[in-house]
């Protein structure tokens, strides 16, 4: 029975571990290519939550509908808050950045306490389940893992195949060598500020499909030290680690929680996250780079 459940819960976890690791791709990707560690991060993930619910709430759209909606607002933030803040801060102390940063995220959580109140909230998208032998899985799971994925491909595949991608890796490996090479640093630097915040934005939409509810302007907090957790363990400037490090953090934290619920006694939640970041720890220890970092 216990085997079971494990099993289970893991593919569950799997399933999570897709979205956890869209989440994180985006602050790989700002600290790759301009060295600045977003703190605000999972306050941006919370504007993506609150854009699915919008949107199904009052305009009765699938969550579907507002993933690559939620793509093009946090776009919009990000090049609102580069060129308003982050450009000034480039060469500045890294002190500053954070600062800055949970600055941002400060205010994306009171502006959206104004607008929708403090109270948690969430949606029912009832689209079917998959019934297995071991589990249940509803559709919606299933929906924002498949999301991932194809992100992360659409990600791969602009990052090796166009000229952009090519010009933000120059940029990521040497910018002034860039800079000599003819690339404009100042717009790779804007541009992949401003992507980073769409893909943080747009996993928000996905985490909803998998989590519906929950929702309130405050959760940002516990997806901001699991998306630190999981960058680590990628390699903090690899979007590609850190999704395959998300994959396996599902599979961990939700495997561990299964586990410890079964010691009489004992919270398994509070076991499970201090799990994390002991295996952040040794991983350290052992490999500082991380698992795909250079």
């Amino acid at each position: 029975m216990i085997f079971q459940l494990l099993v289970g819960n893991l593919t569950h976890g799997l399933l999570l571990g897709g979205v956890y690791g869209v989440a994180t791709m985006g602050l790989s990707l700002i600290f790759g290519v301009i060295n600045v560690v977003n703190v605000g991060h999972g306050q941006f993930i919370m504007v993506g939550a609150f854009v699915a619910l919008t949107m199904f709430t009052a305009l009765g759209l699938s969550p579907v509908i507002a993933i690559p909606v939620a793509l093009v607002l946090g776009m919009a933030l990000g090049f609102f808050f580069f060129y308003t803040v982050m450009r000034r801060l480039i060469k500045a102390p890294e002190l500053t950045s954070l600062l800055a940063t949970f600055a941002m995220g400060i205010l994306l959580e009171e502006i959206a306490k104004l607008i929708f109140g403090a109270d948690f909230r969430g949606y029912n998208w009832a689209v079917g389940k998959i019934t297995l032998p071991i589990t249940t899985i509803p559709m919606s799971k299933v929906y924002a893992f498949v999301g991932s994925i194809v992100i992360a491909l659409f990600l791969y595949f602009w990052f090796s195949k166009t000229r952009l991608g090519t010009a933000m890796r120059a940029v990521i490996e040497d910018n002034e060598g860039a800079r000599v090479c003819g690339v404009n640093v100042g717009w790779i630097y804007a541009l992949s500020f401003a992507i980073g915040i769409g893909l943080t934005v747009m996993s928000g939409v996905l985490l909803t499909m998998f989590i519906p509810v929950g929702i309130n302007p405050y959760m940002g907090g516990r997806y901001t030290l699991k998306a630190f957790v999981i960058a680590v363990l990628g390699g903090l400037t690899s979007p590609y680690g850190a999704f395959f490090a998300g994959l396996i953090f599902g599979l961990i934290e939700n495997g561990a929680y299964t586990l410890f619920a079964q010691i009489p006694g004992v919270a398994p939640f509070p076991l499970t996250v201090s799990l994390a970041f002991w295996m952040l720890f040794f991983l350290l220890l052992v490999k500082p780079t991380g698992l795909l970092g250079k």
